[in-house]
């Protein structure tokens, strides 16, 4: 039962300090009667202009998306080079082909997927 009180007690404590961090950032903070201050340039000096979604051919999602691709390929990767002297000696249940052709499967895929982008053009920056 005392596992679950500080567990209690730490929700109630996170509760009660973004609460009042909420709150004094609503008491404290500046209030604008106007909308204009949000057309001004932010830390950066150039006047804003246009849509942000359609500055581009392209949006910046899919640049995201590109970036999650590569990060997730990398997630997926690394146990299997963490293990990789293991895997080579015969050392897990797997054997070395096996992990090999589910590799090279994986990256052929990716690499597809990169062909295609860079192909329809969304590599380009303009």
């Amino acid at each position: 039962m005392s596992e679950y009180l500080i567990l209690i007690v730490f929700l109630f404590l996170g509760a009660v300090i973004a609460g009042a961090a909420i709150i004094i950032g609503k008491l404290l903070g500046f209030k604008s009667k106007d909308g204009k201050n949000k057309y001004l340039p932010y830390e950066c000096g150039m006047k804003t202009f246009g849509n942000a979604r359609i500055q581009f051919k392209i949006g910046y999602y899919v640049f995201a998306l590109l970036f999650l691709i590569f990060d997730v390929e990398a997630l997926f990767l690394f146990p299997i080079l963490a293990n990789f002297k293991q895997i080579m000696a015969g050392d897990t249940i797997l054997s070395p082909v096996i992990v090999f052709i589910d590799i090279a499967v994986f990256v052929l895929i990716l690499a597809s997927g990169l062909a295609y982008a860079w192909r329809k053009g969304i590599l380009k920056w303009e």
